[in-house]
């Protein structure tokens, strides 16, 4: 086989867990579904509401729905192929690695920083073997050459400008979001083709 057929096998055989399924998390999954990954698990309690459709992976008749299967019919759209594991629930320290430790790679595509670095503690404490995709940093209208990929411990990869921040009163573009869930969807995807840094 040539490297092409290796890297397709390779992602096809790949299961990724996607925790939230909004801005980040949805286009992410897109992204992944059309480099060819075989199964992803999508996490995520909420619902679809009009104030998402800005920037999140949704339309105007999935609002009320339930972000995971909303999103689920979108990617059958795009691969009727795709296999796809959905979870609805709110992650916590205590069900997180249940939910996600039979995955090849985490995305971590939430919003609340105290969820964040729960994900981030939990996944670097119980789960340090499988990688972790993280983002910080990508609301305001700032150049989207300042969002970049870094490895920041072993199995950790951090995406994001790391200072802008909603909390600061800074608008969330779908132009800069998706620039974000780009860096991480290329940074999923160089991982399980088995490179090091992003």
């Amino acid at each position: 086989m040539d490297a092409n057929t290796d890297s397709r096998l390779a992602l096809r055989g790949a299961t990724v867990a996607i925790i939230g399924c909004g801005g980040l998390g949805s286009n992410v999954a897109a992204m992944l579904v059309r480099s060819g990954v075989g199964t992803l698990h999508l996490i995520d309690f909420d619902r679809v509401e009009e104030d998402n459709l800005n920037r999140q992976l949704f339309f105007q008749d999935d609002i009320g729905r339930l972000k995971t299967g909303a999103l689920a019919d979108t990617l059958r759209r795009i691969s009727p192929e795709v296999r796809l594991l959905e979870t609805v629930a709110r992650v916590t320290a205590e069900n997180l690695a249940g939910l996600v430790g039979s995955a090849d790679v985490i995305v971590e595509a939430v919003d609340g920083a105290a969820d964040k670095a729960m994900i981030g503690n939990v996944c670097t404490t119980e789960l340090p073997e499988v990688p972790l995709v993280t983002a910080s940093g990508l609301a305001g209208s700032g150049s989207a050459n300042e969002i970049v990929s870094e490895r920041i411990a072993d199995n950790v990869y951090l995406v994001g400008d790391l200072s802008s921040d909603v909390r600061d009163g800074l608008p969330l573009y779908a132009s800069r979001v998706m620039v974000a869930a780009a860096h991480e969807a290329h940074v999923v995807i160089r991982v399980l083709l088995g490179y090091r840094e992003p």
